[in-house]
Formats: structure tokens, C-alpha cells, sequence
């Protein structure tokens, strides 16, 4: 069971070697990020506890990337509404997320309402080299689940079949983004939740969202996620994301950088209202 794994794998952990990223000396630890994810990411590919534990196993570089910036990366494997795990969390990353149970998909909105920070990146079409076979619950998710949430925010994540193969480069917010077979994100009648106020940009790509209290930033996209994408480019594409979606110095709602967020889509003033 892959909870008990976790729980077995952060205790010999934490007996061994500390964070892998490296903060610059003098720079202050922000605030720890929760990681829900089937990518890769904290514990790689292992098989085993023995791997995790071998002195030549290579962290992942997106996690070295969070743990330069954040104090403390908290893998979690369940959104449970009876814990605490999420409630003391600010900030979380949800990359390729499994489909949610009813009782998580409730937790996590009350959790962003209630005023937590996300960066979500659901994919409708990733492709990422495993050393699992397909279906393997160890892989990365092929499709991300995640019209239950979005669709109580009024947003809907849907795939264009046509586009073109190969990884491509997207402007998000003024950085450079690769992406591959992309999703596109639309607006929707919220289902089950009050509305949010989003801001969809990148001709669908993200969308910037304030929710109750909260804020979410969403990508239709994970390709920039894969190990096989590391590189500084990348590493710095996704500093860029962060800092959107966890600004320094106003964790309760918007950086005093945004402007209010509406529920529009780019280069309409109107459009969703």
C-alpha cells in the first residue's frame, strides 16, 4: 500500500540525509508545500525502500527545485478532511493527481476557500518514460481526473486531438512554458461550489483563480514535470510558476503585485459573465 510505503520510506528518510536543494546561505525558509502527485517526483521510481536509501539515487529536479525555495516538501497521499496533514499546509502542489473521492474533492475546495495557495498541473494526454508497465499504479497518470474540481470553480479541461506532436513552447504569464499535447481550460457553470474568480490565459493553457479566501493556479499541462525535462530552463519556468502561486510576504490572499482577479478570459472584458 503505497500510504504505509510512504510512511515507512519518510522515517528512515529522516534518519538519513537532509532536503536535497540547497537554499542560498541568508535566505529565509518559506513555508512548507504539500505534493500530491502519481508523477515520480519525491520518492522516483523505487521498488523498494532499499533504493530510496542507496547513496548513488538521484533526487528528482523538480523536488530539488521546491526544496531550494520552500523549508519542507510533504508528500501527501491522501486529501482527507479528518486530518490535520492538510489543514496545516499553505501552500500545494498537485502535479498528475489521481481521480479524487467525493470526500477530497470537497476537503481540497474548502481547503483553497478556507485560504490555501494551489498549483495544479492536470494533463489530458501525458506521455512520460516509466520503468513500470502501463497500468502499473506506479507510473505517472496518463490522464489527469480532476473535472470534479474544476468544475466547482467553472472550469472544464478538455483536449484538443488535433494539435500537433512534439513539445512546444507556451508564454504563461511572461514565461516560457514547454508543453506537449496541452489541454485547454474553459469556462463552465460552477457545479457544487460558489464561483471563483478566474483569469484564463495562454489561449487555455492556466488559469489564475481566486476562490473564496484562496487562490489557484491551473495548467493544462505536466511535460514541464518529467525527469526528462531537466534542465535550468525549465527549473527556472518552474520557480516562475511557484512564485505565482505562492507569492512571499501575503499568504492569506493576493500578492500586493496582482490586481483583482475576474472571470474572464484573455482579451475579452466580458466573456463568462
Amino acid at each position: 500500500m503505497r500510504t504505509r510505503f510512504w510512511s515507512i520510506a519518510a522515517a528512515a528518510l529522516a534518519l538519513g540525509p537532509g532536503p536535497s536543494g540547497a537554499r542560498a546561505e541568508g535566505d529565509a525558509a518559506l513555508p512548507p508545500v504539500g505534493l500530491f502527485t502519481t508523477m515520480p517526483i519525491y520518492w522516483g521510481e523505487s521498488e523498494e525502500l532499499g533504493e530510496l536509501l542507496r547513496p548513488e539515487a538521484s533526487s528528482h529536479w523538480v523536488r530539488v527545485t521546491i526544496e531550494q525555495r520552500h523549508s519542507t516538501l510533504v508528500p501527501l497521499d491522501v486529501l482527507d478532511p479528518q486530518s490535520d496533514e492538510l489543514a496545516q499546509l499553505r501552500y500545494l502542489l498537485m502535479a498528475q493527481p489521481r481521480a479524487l473521492a467525493p470526500a477530497e474533492n470537497v476537503a481540497l475546495d474548502d481547503w483553497v476557500r478556507g485560504g490555501g495557495h494551489l498549483l495544479l498541473f492536470a494533463d489530458p494526454w501525458l506521455e512520460e518514460a516509466s520503468r513500470f508497465p502501463l497500468g502499473d499504479p506506479r507510473r505517472s497518470h496518463p490522464v489527469a481526473l480532476v473535472s470534479p474540481i474544476l468544475a466547482r470553480w467553472g472550469l472544464v479541461l478538455q483536449f484538443d486531438d488535433r494539435q500537433e506532436e512534439g513539445l512546444r513552447n507556451v508564454a504563461v504569464g511572461g514565461q516560457i512554458v514547454p508543453v506537449e499535447m496541452a489541454g485547454r481550460l474553459s469556462f463552465v457553470s460552477p457545479s457544487g461550489g460558489a464561483q471563483a474568480e478566474c483569469a484564463i490565459e495562454a489561449e487555455g493553457l492556466a488559469a489564475q483563480c481566486h476562490i473564496g479566501e484562496g487562490r489557484a493556479l491551473i495548467v493544462a499541462d505536466a511535460a514541464l514535470l518529467r525527469m526528462d525535462m531537466a534542465q535550468p530552463a525549465t527549473s527556472e519556468s518552474l520557480k516562475v510558476l511557484m512564485e505565482r502561486a505562492f507569492p512571499v510576504g501575503d499568504f492569506a490572499g493576493l500578492s500586493s503585485a496582482e490586481g483583482p482577479i475576474r472571470r474572464v478570459s484573455e482579451g475579452s472584458d466580458t466573456e463568462g459573465r
